[in-house]
């Protein structure tokens, strides 16, 4: 039978149609987007609530109680969102098998928030090669910046750790310039970091650091270590630890009779670690330790009349109750929570993987109910450290009391890797 092309062109014409208005897949289909409906976005994250760093799973039940009250007041782009938060134990390969299982059983349309240098080390590369959006990543290692034209798909969301070690260094050497420090770090990635950003700190007075210890996750304890540093002579002691192993230096040194001058990392420094310290080791375990916030520390009076705190106990009291709200970890969780709230409401109602990363890259947001006044949450297609100010603290009476001024860490860590 004979087809003129004008038949033939209004069959083709309408083949088109069909298969437009059926979903069948074509190459002239645009695929659906992974974790994303109507009406639910599914997020994916992994905290350790069990494991040597199991003091973090709060951080998760943060993000998920202010994601409950965002989908309580509508979701975003009229969307709910579904955070499905796993255990990995603070394991690497633990982290990438259920990475693997959040995208390619669960269909995630995003990881969000996971937790520790190795586990994100360890599924970043999966997770940019499937172009996978691992956004606000809870660490701090200074790679998820410099290492961002590798991994595009990968952004942090807290001061890196070098900064906040230049930040301690500095101030060491303005109060004590002849001090004799001792170091004990957590023998990965993570804190191999803190005490590179020391050495820039110190520059050439990094021959003031007369003794450095590590342990490594699985150690029961670390007596051994607390000794080698008391035995150094050391007068000036800086802990880059993760909670467990931050309240036993805390805890062992007391009870060895050792009182230095302590610098205790941002990441250990909180309400739980100190008085849980304090309890075990006398208030000469505690006092007078320095660290770093850029959060709002419920603990903090200055906050007692705050939008943002009554906000964060408000959200907590409902979606999480019985919590434990001087818990610094879950107004963490909020505050992350927070900007992938923001993030995807720039990203529009019409969501793709790329819309969420090129609203990822240009944050600025200055009005995050729980992060200090004056400290702005931003990106650029250049930087990917979204906080980069912090402000010195010191421990006294049960909390931090803040003093000095805001630090802006960005052009500290640019001038120190010139």
């Amino acid at each position: 039978m004979f087809i003129s092309s004008k038949q033939l062109i209004g069959s083709v014409a309408a083949a088109f149609a069909l298969v437009l208005t059926s979903g069948a897949t074509s190459p002239l289909v645009a695929q659906s987007v992974p974790g994303v409906t109507a009406t639910e976005v599914v997020l994916g994250g992994l905290h350790p609530c069990s494991g040597p760093a199991s003091a973090y799973c709060t951080i998760g039940k943060g993000a998920a109680a202010y994601f409950a009250y965002v989908n309580d007041k509508g979701g975003v782009n009229g969307r709910k969102i579904t955070y499905k938060d796993l255990d990995d134990a603070y394991s690497p390969p633990q982290a990438m098998q259920l990475a693997r299982q959040l995208v390619e059983q669960d269909h995630v349309f995003a990881m969000f928030n996971t937790l520790g240098t190795p586990s994100n080390t360890a599924i970043r590369p999966y997770l940019n090669q499937n172009q996978v959006p691992q956004l606000y990543v809870a660490t701090g290692a200074t790679t998820w910046a410099h290492d961002s034209s590798q991994y595009p798909w990968t952004i942090g969301w807290q001061p890196d750790y070098q900064s906040e070690a230049i930040i301690y260094a500095r101030n060491l050497l303005k109060v004590a310039p002849n001090a004799k420090i001792g170091v004990i770090y957590q023998n990965d990635d993570y804190g191999k970091d803190y005490l590179a950003g020391l050495h820039k700190g110190l520059g050439p007075k990094s021959s003031l650091i007369v003794k450095e210890v590590s342990y490594e996750t699985t150690d029961p304890d670390v007596s051994s270590q607390i000794g080698q540093l008391k035995a150094s002579g050391a007068d000036t002691f800086f802990i880059f630890a993760t909670p467990k192993f931050a309240l036993q230096s805390l805890v062992i040194a007391a009870q060895q009779s050792w009182h230095p001058t302590i610098y205790l990392n941002n990441v250990s420094a909180n309400d739980v670690v100190m008085k849980g310290a304090t309890e075990k080791g006398g208030a000469t375990a505690t006092a007078g330790v320095i660290s770093v916030g850029y959060l709002k520390d419920p603990l903090d009076p200055r906050w007692a009349n705050d939008s943002g705190l009554a906000l964060f106990k408000q959200i907590m009291a409902k979606y999480a109750p019985g919590v434990d709200t001087s818990n610094l970890f879950y107004m963490y969780g909020c505050g992350a929570a927070y900007t992938m709230v923001d993030t995807l409401q720039k990203a529009g109602r019409d969501l793709t993987r790329q819309k969420l990363m090129d609203a990822a890259i240009h944050l600025n947001e200055a009005n995050n109910p729980f992060v200090m006044p004056g400290i702005v949450v931003q990106t650029t297609p250049s930087n990917h450290f979204p906080i980069t100010q912090e402000q010195l603290a010191k421990y006294d009476n049960g909390r931090f009391v803040p003093f000095g001024s805001i630090i802006d860490a960005r052009p500290i860590i640019a001038s120190e890797s010139k």
